[in-house]
């Protein structure tokens, strides 16, 4: 395909309730949205990036101007591009894989959607439906915990996990068991707020029974993650540590990990988050997908990812309700705690155009 330009949309989506980590608290989303215009087809892409650069170096702001000032021209100065020439395109560039991830999704999107087939095609899904989780921040007190965790429950969700960090720990944990019981799936996310002098307190956890504990230490120490390991019953699964397959395999081979959460966004794009799950699927370890409070535009491809063979685990591809009142897509509406892989062309969603004028803050074009 020929790229004509790119559009850089910038939303607002406010959340339907605050949501607190270990890294800050959100009450609304700036999301950026690509946007891929060729002569065949238009396709969409949600950068996940943040707004501010708390999760990871990446901010939404820092995205829109890399993409500006160099990944952009760098794919539309090709005579011809598709979403494997992307990554090739890309690769001098050091990072911002948030952003290349969002270029790519777009990309591949317009090419799907010209030649008729679906992202979960393309991708190797293996099931029309997915089992999903949901991820429960940081609250004031285990009373409103419980209350949300009971919400989400009747809600149908089939898997809780609970954002920790120190101080707010091993009581939530123990309430959520003692209140929902042990056959409840449940799994705690520190979002690398502990170092390994926590590990007897670490260790407490593993008395209730957890599918996994979630990035307790630094993205950049997979050694001590290994000794971690060692200490801990509860399998330790590693979410910002793995931003490519080669972290993938390093994290394999020093026994980091046993469970991988992949995000497309934070690997560089779905193409490289396959790469990951066939990896993980050859070696035995467990993949599950991650979310970042996307829209539907990220929720469809993620959806998508999250029905190849390897992920085995629930993700957090909850519901657009579990984040906003309105989506910019038709909204995905959990069925029996699932939610169905798109089946159309390309992502197989596409924003409403009403409600994408409505939350736009901004917008600028640019042409090849």
């Amino acid at each position: 395909m020929k790229i004509t330009g790119f559009e850089l949309r910038r939303v607002a989506m406010p959340l339907v309730a605050p949501f607190r980590t270990s890294f800050g608290t959100e009450t609304e989303r700036d999301v950026l949205l690509v946007r891929a215009v060729t002569p065949d087809a238009e396709g969409w892409g949600e950068c996940v990036a943040m707004s501010e650069p708390l999760y990871s170096p990446e901010y939404a702001d820092g995205a829109a101007e890399v993409m500006r000032r160099f990944l952009i021209p760098a794919l539309t100065a090709l005579p011809g591009v598709d979403a494997y020439a992307v990554g090739r395109a890309l690769e001098p560039f050091r990072g911002h894989r948030m952003a290349k991830a969002a270029l790519e999704a777009a990309v591949l999107d317009a090419e799907l959607r010209a030649t008729g087939r679906s992202f979960a095609g393309f991708l190797g899904a293996s099931r029309d439906r997915v089992p999903c989780g949901v991820s429960v921040g940081i609250m004031d007190s285990i009373p409103r915990l419980l209350d949300a965790v009971a919400g989400y429950l009747d809600e149908g969700y089939v898997r809780i996990k609970i954002k920790i960090e120190p101080g707010w720990d091993v009581a939530p944990v123990r309430a959520v068991r003692e209140r929902f019981g042990d056959d409840l799936l449940l799994q705690v996310d520190a979002n690398a707020a502990y170092t390994l002098a926590d590990a007897a307190h670490l260790a407490k956890l593993d008395d209730f029974g957890l599918l996994l504990i979630e990035q307790p230490l630094a993205e950049d120490d997979l050694v001590q993650h290994a000794s971690l390991a060692r200490r801990l019953r509860t399998p330790l699964c590693l979410d910002e540590s793995i931003a490519s397959a080669e972290h993938a395999a390093a994290a394999i081979s020093l026994g980091a990990c046993s469970i991988v959460n992949i995000k497309a966004g934070r690997v560089g794009g779905y193409i490289e988050a396959r790469r990951i799950h066939d990896l993980c699927r050859a070696h035995g370890i467990a993949v599950w997908c991650g979310g970042m409070l996307e829209t539907g535009i990220g929720r469809a491809a993620n959806v998508a990812l999250a029905a190849l063979p390897g992920f085995t685990l629930p993700g957090d591809t909850s519901a657009s309700a579990r984040y906003f009142a309105t989506d910019i897509t038709e909204p995905f509406v959990l069925q029996d705690g699932h939610l169905p892989v798109p089946t159309g062309p390309g992502l197989g969603v596409a924003p409403l155009p009403a409600v994408l004028d409505e939350v736009t803050t901004a917008t600028e074009w640019i042409p090849a």
